[in-house]
This record gives structure tokens, C-alpha cells and sequence, in this order.
């Protein structure tokens, strides 16, 4: 089959597999990305560059070459560069080794598995937005209950109950379709407990030994055949579809290979950074835990999906994490960083679920919050800050507003049909238990509060039509409306500021991996 190669440097929102295959459709706005107009803070703009490269005279029909300035980034349109018969791959990703103690580490960044045999899930989410082309390749990783290596036999079953293992990979990638790789081996996965650094091989290069923490990428692909590694600032991967998938189209293989340079961790750049959950996510009371490890960056390098190669640079990605025993019963999910009218970099993030409390008795609690990075600034709204209110269809609309200091609120609309994705389970182990798409049409407002809590300058107003919204779990039988405000008592304490690292860094033995 005759590869294609497309050179994208631009933005992916995130992308979902829907049932219904469908030609990529155009973005509505040329300037999408004022929010993606990610300038450091010196004041030097990055250029997001978008190169089309095929050996396809569909593609490169296109005989002159120009660019276009869209934004602030380019969009470059010209014939393939070939070598023979070979497409040239013009965008070379730089290895960087994940550093000690590096800028916009968040908390929590770590595997979090104690070795301990209790019930236990941790996910990784990795994705790449490319808004020119309204895709998007999004990774998905997650290992279960990973003190048993293999699948549990009858007299484990007998002793610890029934469990799920195994090591899964999930890509929903362009045109719609799909991939997933899994083993319900664990023994080969491995991540560190103070880094986000993780891998998995599923399958070794014969005579080879596969890895067992971060290296380099020659060494990576010298051992392994089927696999991945991920690091703040490096990805890379080989898997195979497992045949698994009944619901959606899949694609054959899937290989990549990119850096990221962060740009938003989770709180103001320059300062340190947050633990989403507060500082109690250090302690497994209310799980699950959730992480965003970076709300925005800048990645460069390519993806080879079904025939076609995808080269990009500057395109803006964004990474979150999840950890515990079990997902929410219930929950919904906003994210986007892609936006049109907004004078900056932006970057949004919003969730809520229903969560069981700790306890003999099935108590269950909402909890939501909303995250805003706009010029460097965080804006945080929480339940030990302020109030979160939502109103969130069983498909279709979500409606979140919360206050505090400022005034946020957040409206999301699709009407793709969405696509049924995969989520580590206690009931059935890696099955499908959430929608998302990433077609969503969402409208942001922030505001300034006044001294009568009445809405006061606006700071913000943007929207885009490439938001991920999700929804998960269930029963959905209607409209969830729901709002949260933690008791005084506990929001005093979690406003409290509590370093844990240096409470931890006094007793280090007692300090729990991940964090």
C-alpha cells in the first residue's frame, strides 16, 4: 500500500472514534487559535507550521507552494519531498532525558502503585491536537491491579476476590478510527514513582530484555516490537489492533514518535505547581484521583496511521492522569485548547463525577471543579473555593458555571453521535464504560466577581468547535443537574497551604509513590 505523509504542525482537540466514518471536517474559523497562539512568557510567538506532504496526487495537487498565515501560526502547502520513491520525513524530534526536578512538574506526577494487593487502576491520557484538519490522536494507557502479573487463578480468586490485570493501549486517531492492544499480563509494564515516565512491552525483539524504565529511543525500538514509552517530554510506540472492537472502525497498526515541550502544568507559570484534588489526593480517601499533568504544550514529531504518515510541529497537546480503586459511578468531562476570540493562550479543563465515600456503607458525594490557563494565569475554581454548578445531558450538552474571586462559565454542545470508549472497571475489567467526542461546540466566559458577587469585567470570551466532552458511567436515565461546596470545615483545611513534598521529605519512608 502506497504511504501517504501528511506534515502537520498544528492542533488537535480531542478526537473520537464514532461508529459513522465521515470525511474530516473543515474547521468554521481560520483563526482557531488565538488560544494556541501559545507565546512564552518572554514575548516571542511560537508558530504552529502545517505542511502537507503526500505521495498522493489527491494531496498534491496543490502545484504551487505558499503559505498562508492563520493565527499566529503558518500553514506551509507545497509538493512532496521524496527520495526515490520514499516520502522524506522533514520534522525530526529532539530525545530529551527526563531531567530531575523539572519546571511545571505537577504532583502526583508518579506511579502511584504501593505493591500493595488492594483493588488497583492507574490511566494515562496523552493527546495532540490538529485543528486545521479536525482530528486528533488521542493515547490511552492503563494497567490493573498490577500485584498480579497474570490473570488470577481459583485459589487467588478465593483469597483476594475477583480481579482484573493486564495492560491496556487505546488510540483514537484520525478519520475516525481506532486501535487497541491489550495483555492481561502486567509483567512487562513498568513506571516510576516519582515521574511521568511509563511504558509497556507486549512484545520483545527475540534474544531482547524489555525495558524497565526510560531510555533512549534507538535502544527503545532495538528491544521492542510491540510497545510504548511516555515521558513529560518524549512518545513513543508501536501496537497492534487485538481484534477486540466490534464498535468502531480500527486500524491495523499504529507507530509514533514525538517531543513535547510543556507550557501549562496546573497553576500559574513560575510558581508551584497544584495538586488537582487538593492536598488530600496524597492520601487514598477519595478516590478515584485525578491529575492534569499539563493543561497545554507544544509537540513535534509524527504519527503513522492506516497508510498515512501525520508530521507535525508546535502542535498543542495536553496530558491528565486518573488513580484508585474504581473510576466515579458516574461523571462528565470538558476540555479544550483550542479557541477562537481569545487574545492568549487558553486552556480549559472542567469534571465532575459522583464518587463513593470511604466507609462500610455504599455513600456516595458529587464533586466538580473547573480549571481555566489563560496568559499564564490560573484560574481555579474548586469546591473549597468557591461553588460549581452543572446541568449535563445524557449526551448532547453540558452547562457548568462556578464562582469565587471571578465568574466562570462554560457551554458545550455537540451533535455527534460519540463514541463508546474503553475505562478500567471492577465489574468487567477493561470495558467500554464512557462517550466522548471531540466535535463539541463550547462557548467560555470568565469574569471578574464585584464586591455584590454580581458579574463585573469580562476577562474572557472565546469558542471553538473543537471541545472533548465526555460523559461516563450511569445510570443516565436524565439531565444531571448537581452542585458542590465543600463544608466550611473541610474547605478551611484543604485551603490550608500544606507542602506535602516537605512534610514527606522529612519521613521519606513514609512518603506514597506517585507523588
Amino acid at each position: 500500500m502506497e504511504a501517504r505523509v501528511h506534515s502537520l504542525g498544528d492542533n488537535r482537540g480531542l478526537h473520537t472514534v464514532f461508529l459513522n466514518p465521515r470525511p474530516p471536517n473543515p474547521i468554521k474559523s481560520v483563526g482557531v487559535t488565538p488560544a494556541l497562539r501559545l507565546k512564552p512568557f518572554s514575548g516571542r510567538n511560537h508558530q504552529l507550521k502545517l505542511r502537507f506532504r503526500t505521495v498522493s496526487a489527491v494531496l498534491a495537487s496543490d502545484s504551487s507552494s505558499r503559505s498562508e498565515s492563520s493565527g499566529s501560526y503558518t500553514v506551509d502547502r507545497q509538493r512532496p519531498e521524496t527520495v526515490g520513491s520514499e516520502a522524506v520525513s522533514s520534522v525530526k524530534p529532539v530525545y530529551v532525558p527526563t531531567p530531575p526536578n523539572r519546571d511545571l512538574r505537577t504532583p502526583h506526577s508518579g506511579y502511584h502503585f504501593d505493591g500493595s494487593t488492594r483493588k488497583f487502576f492507574e490511566g494515562w491520557y496523552f493527546k495532540v491536537a490538529i485543528p486545521q484538519r479536525r482530528q486528533s490522536f488521542c493515547f490511552m494507557y492503563s494497567v490493573e491491579n498490577p500485584a498480579f502479573y497474570k490473570k488470577l487463578g481459583a485459589l487467588e480468586i478465593a483469597q483476594h476476590g475477583l480481579r482484573f490485570t493486564g495492560v491496556g493501549a487505546q488510540i483514537l486517531g484520525a478519520d475516525d478510527k481506532y486501535i487497541c492492544q491489550y495483555s492481561d499480563e502486567s509483567h512487562n509494564f513498568w513506571g516510576s514513582k516519582d515521574e511521568l515516565t511509563l511504558g509497556n512491552t507486549f512484545l520483545a525483539k527475540k534474544a531482547m530484555q524489555p525495558p524497565s524504565n526510560e531510555v533512549p529511543p534507538q535502544e527503545f525500538s532495538r528491544r521492542v516490537v510491540e510497545g510504548f514509552q511516555v515521558t513529560p517530554f518524549w512518545h513513543q510506540g508501536f501496537i497492534r489492533d487485538d481484534g477486540s472492537t466490534d464498535y468502531a472502525q480500527t486500524v491495523k497498526t499504529a507507530r509514533w514518535e514525538y517531543s513535547t515541550r510543556p507550557i501549562y502544568g496546573w497553576g500559574d507559570v513560575g510558581a508551584k505547581q497544584k495538586a488537582t484534588a487538593g492536598w488530600l489526593a496524597a492520601f487514598p480517601v477519595f478516590e478515584p484521583h485525578w491529575q492534569i499533568c499539563m493543561a497545554s504544550g507544544l509537540s513535534t514529531g509524527w504519527i503513522e496511521w492506516d497508510g498515512e504518515r501525520y508530521e507535525f510541529e508546535n502542535a498543542p497537546s495536553y496530558s491528565e492522569k486518573n488513580w484508585g480503586a474504581a473510576f466515579p459511578r458516574r461523571w462528565f468531562w470538558v476540555q479544550c485548547n483550542v479557541f477562537d476570540g481569545a487574545n492568549g493562550d487558553v486552556s480549559l479543563t472542567a469534571a465532575g463525577g459522583l464518587r463513593q465515600l470511604p466507609g462500610l456503607s455504599e455513600t456516595y458525594e458529587n464533586a466538580a471543579l473547573v480549571g481555566v490557563h489563560y496568559r499564564g494565569i490560573f484560574y481555579e475554581f474548586v469546591p473549597w473555593n468557591g461553588v460549581v454548578n452543572w446541568e449535563i445531558a445524557p449526551w448532547g450538552y453540558w452547562h457548568l458555571s462556578a464562582e469565587n474571586e471571578t465568574h466562570v462559565e462554560i457551554e458545550a454542545t455537540t451533535k455527534d453521535e460519540g463514541t463508546t470508549l474503553r475505562a478500567p472497571t471492577t465489574e468487567t475489567g477493561l470495558a467500554p464504560a464512557c462517550k466522548d467526542t471531540c466535535y463539541g461546540d463550547l462557548k467560555l466566559q470568565l469574569w471578574e466577581r464585584t464586591s455584590d458577587g454580581s458579574k463585573g469585567k469580562l476577562i474572557l470570551e472565546a469558542t471553538s468547535n473543537l471541545a472533548a466532552v465526555e460523559v461516563g458511567g450511569g445510570p443516565w436515565f436524565n439531565t444531571w443537574k448537581g452542585k458542590t461546596a465543600a463544608p466550611e470545615i473541610l474547605a478551611r483545611a484543604l485551603r490550608t497551604p500544606v507542602d506535602v513534598d516537605k512534610i514527606f521529605g522529612a519521613v521519606p519512608f513514609f512518603k506514597p509513590p506517585g507523588l
